[in-house]
């Protein structure tokens, strides 16, 4: 098919690298060696130090990287779980470094970015248990981390986005920890491949159906995909009840595959009565916001930011920028 991406973004395509489920070691190698974007320079000192936290029950550890800004009063921040993308499969909290230090910077919060467990070696729960995990370590270490415990968001990009959109459902149902904010940014929700989007972009960059069906096939085990008794935590498009949620931001792109499952997510969250802002960007496919030049890029970073800060209760007046 041809689509009319943005004329910014269109001349990169031919650049972008075309890869399959063979490619998956390839991915996490290069995952796991360095950020995926540009260099970026804060404009505050960011302090960057690896954990290892407690794992669930009968699991491993759980690895974090956590980022604390420097300045901001004697107050204590308000704090961000990070939860990277990766289709499940691949990525690493160092893959995003850029993105995650940009968030500690401007948002002027203590970022802790989870290393979650990986499909399809650990199908779910595995990954959503290291999540609410990673929550529990931030709640019960408020004071240690400098983090307000009344103000804490989970941030999601992909299947991240993913993540955090089950996170907020299995905290709900759990009684806590407390969410004041969910940022579900190109989310990867529904199993069941059966949106417009999802029927129709079999060929676009980065992201296609043909890895979307690999990767539920991996999160979910085989089989399992489209199957009835999916819950809503792994596949939150499947989750029944979306009432009593934080407010949320869903930001989603035109020629995504997981366009529609986005949109549609937003709506049953206002049907719900949950404060919800969608964003839907023209001529942008999944994954473009890493085209740092292009105009529509540097958009989707900056309103990303000012929906966090509205999020956290962080005033512009006040923010480390």
């Amino acid at each position: 098919m041809s689509y009319a991406y943005d004329p910014e973004l269109a001349p990169l395509i031919s650049l972008l690298p075309v890869f399959g489920p063979a490619d998956l070691p390839t991915l996490r190698a290069q995952s796991v060696t360095g950020d995926s974007g540009p260099p970026y320079d804060p404009p505050v000192p960011v302090d960057i130090r690896d954990r290892t936290i407690p794992g669930p029950a009968d699991a491993p550890d759980v690895a974090v990287r956590v980022y604390t800004p420097e300045g901001g009063g004697d107050g204590p921040r308000p704090g961000v779980l990070y939860l990277h993308g990766g289709g499940f499969l691949f990525g690493a909290p160092q893959t995003f470094d850029a993105s995650t230090t940009r968030t500690a910077a401007e948002a002027g919060a203590v970022v802790v970015s989870v290393d979650y467990r990986l499909a399809p070696e650990n199908p779910y729960p595995a990954g959503l248990d290291d999540c609410y995990a990673a929550l529990l370590w931030v709640a019960k270490s408020a004071t240690e981390l400098g983090i307000d415990p009344d103000r804490v968001a989970v941030y999601g990009e992909s299947a991240g986005a993913g993540l955090a959109a089950a996170l907020t459902l299995l905290t709900r149902d759990r009684g806590g920890p407390p969410l004041c904010y969910q940022y579900l940014g190109i989310p990867e929700l529904d199993d069941r491949l059966d949106t417009p989007s999802m029927r129709a972009y079999v060929d676009t960059p980065l992201w296609n159906r043909p890895m979307a069906e690999f990767s539920w096939d991996s999160y979910l085990g085989p089989g399992r995909r489209g199957a009835s008794d999916v819950s809503g935590y792994a596949a939150p498009a499947r989750a029944g009840d979306l009432s009593g949620l934080p407010p949320a931001t869903v930001v989603t792109c035109h020629y995504d595959p997981m366009r529609d499952e986005g949109i549609d997510y937003a709506q049953r969250l206002a049907q719900a009565d949950v404060p919800v802002e969608l964003r839907l960007y023209p001529g942008t496919f999944h994954g473009s916001v890493l085209a740092h030049g292009a105009a529509v890029s540097k958009q989707m970073i900056a309103e990303a930011l000012a929906s966090l800060r509205r999020g956290l209760g962080v005033s512009s007046a006040n923010r480390e920028s």
